[in-house]
């Protein structure tokens, strides 16, 4: 597994391009592009590369902007939090 190989994470289907591999406490670690997170190898296995989409630019900037991918998130679901008004939903179950 080397920089450029496009992998999948078995459990999620994730395809990505390795940007960077890394070991720690006897186990590697795969970076893939697309999350911009570091997966453990043992799950990862050759994709075809029929199954990459490439990330553009711009998405990638905006979710890693200098921070990892998680980060990014965690600040988008923050501004989504602030901007939703719940009065406008109503009860809704069963009974």
């Amino acid at each position: 597994m080397n920089a450029g190989d496009i992998l999948k994470y078995t459990p999620t289907s994730t395809v990505g391009k390795v940007t960077d591999v890394r070991e720690r406490d006897g186990s590697v670690w795969i970076k893939l592009d697309v999350t911009g997170l570091y997966y453990d190898a043992q799950f990862l296995k050759a994709a075809d590369p029929s199954e990459y989409k490439e990330v553009s630019f711009k998405e990638r900037e905006r979710s890693t902007a200098g921070r990892d991918g998680a980060e990014a998130a965690l600040e988008e679901l923050r501004k989504t939090e602030d901007e939703v008004d719940i009065r406008r939903f109503t009860a809704s179950g069963g009974g």
